[in-house]
Parts: structure tokens; sequence; C-alpha cells
């Protein structure tokens, strides 16, 4: 069971962020964009770590694009860069220790990942609108879209009678679908911060290589995954808009 129920969750994030599209009212008086930089953690879950193993994490750097539509609704874009790594010694079994099959396999994977992403972020405050410097400018909020990925990676084993086969590399260049949950808070009128974790489902278990080996050692019948989870700094843009007569008559603002 991986730490976000992805079945439940992602229906209902799409649910709030469909409803926002046509039910929401517009940011009548103003658009703004954010420009910004994350650093985090990257992870995996698959083959040689079969739950999220926290200290697998590998340091990880972001990059985004921020635009509102309407009050709740914003999108993002983002490139995303970081490490990955798991190793067969660090599962747990269920009496403590290493379970028969990983201390056999003795197997471990490093690589790193490069995604391209877009997002809808679906805000449960009203998080553009800053006229009142004296309130607190922070939400919490959803977001799903779609990424594409490259993700490169080696695996070794230990056990000299599974090198053969175990030992491998190469890469991946995949679709995944993001979704996850966050926190934005606007210390002033341009600068935030962010808190965010995400899943990232993908379609394939060849990330480690190992779906195709002797059922016997392996589980073919799940699918591989990596997260993201960080922290941001962003700079808000604002474009005020001006109101029709006006927009079709500059001499009116004379």
């Amino acid at each position: 069971m991986t730490v976000f129920r992805f079945s439940c969750a992602l229906p209902a994030g799409l649910l709030l962020v469909g409803s926002a599209f046509f039910l929401a009212t517009p940011v009548l008086a103003q658009h703004t964009s954010e420009v910004g930089i994350g650093v985090g953690a990257t992870n995996y879950k698959g083959e040689i770590a079969p739950q999220l193993q926290w200290n697998n994490s590998r340091p990880a750097l972001n990059i985004f694009y921020r635009r509102d539509v309407s009050v709740p609704v914003t999108l993002r874009g983002g490139f995303t860069a970081g490490g990955l790594r798991a190793n067969d010694n660090k599962v747990d079994g269920v009496s403590g220790g290493v379970p028969p099959l990983q201390s056999y396999r003795q197997t471990s994977l490093r690589g790193s990942v490069y995604e391209l992403s877009g997002v809808v972020e679906y805000n449960f405050l009203d998080y553009h609108r800053r006229q009142d410097q004296h309130r607190i400018h922070l939400t919490p909020y959803l977001f799903g879209g779609l990424a594409g990925y490259y993700i490169n990676t080696t695996v070794e084993s230990q056990n000299v009678l599974l090198q053969p086969d175990f030992n491998r590399k190469g890469g991946k260049v995949g679709i995944a679908i993001p979704a996850g949950a966050g926190l934005k808070l606007a210390l002033s009128e341009h600068i935030n911060l962010g808190l965010e974790m995400g899943v990232r489902k993908t379609f394939t278990d060849q990330l480690d290589h190992l779906s195709d080996q002797d059922p016997l050692y392996v589980n073919a019948h799940d699918q591989d995954w990596y997260y993201y989870s960080g922290l941001s700094v962003s700079y808000t843009f604002y474009k005020i808009l001006c109101p029709a007569p006006y927009d079709h008559n500059k001499r009116l603002l004379k």
C-alpha cells in the first residue's frame, strides 16, 4: 500500500478540478503568475522497494511556472530532476530483519529521473487576492495532471548466481500521472513558500529491469512508481486587467 491511496484520491481530485473549471468565478481584478524553484527528494517504489521507504530518498531539484485561471484553479508546468536508489538489504520483514527473498537476491538500484509535467491545482482558500495585507494568505491544495519522464537506472545483485540475469542498466522514457497535495503561503506581496508531496503513477514495471525475471524472484504484477516531495520559494507577478470599456478605448485612461 502506498502512502497515498491513489485510486481513491485521483478521482476525487479530478472531480474537484472539474468542478472548478465549470463553477468557479474568474479572478476579475487581476491575474497572477509565479516562477519558482524547489528542493526536495525523489524516491522509488518497485521490485527492490515494495513499499515507500524514506531512507531511500535522494536529493532533487524542481523549477516551475504557475498561473491562475480562476479563484480556486491554477495551472503549473515544471521540470524535476532527482536521484533514485533502493536496496534489498533495507526491506524489513514481518518479524524484523531482511526477508528471505531479499536476503537471497541482494539486489540494489541506483539512477536518476528527469520529468516534465503539467498539472492543475485546486486551491481550497482564496490565495490570489492580497489587497488585505493583514490577512494570512495560506491555502492547502490538491493537484493532478500528466508528466513525461526519462529514468536511467543500474541494477546489480551481490549474489554471484543471479548476476548474469540481474545485472542490468538502461533508460526508460514514459508517461506518468502526477497527483498529490501541498500547502502555499504568501510571505509578502511577491514572495511565497510552498510544501508539496506527490506520487507519480507510471505504466511500466521496467524501471528496475526486473519484471521479466523468474517469478520465483520477482513480482511481475505490480507496476513501478516514483515520488517527489519538496519545499519551494516563488516570486509572484501581477497583471491588472483593464475593464472592457477602457480596454477598447485606451484614450479613456488619459
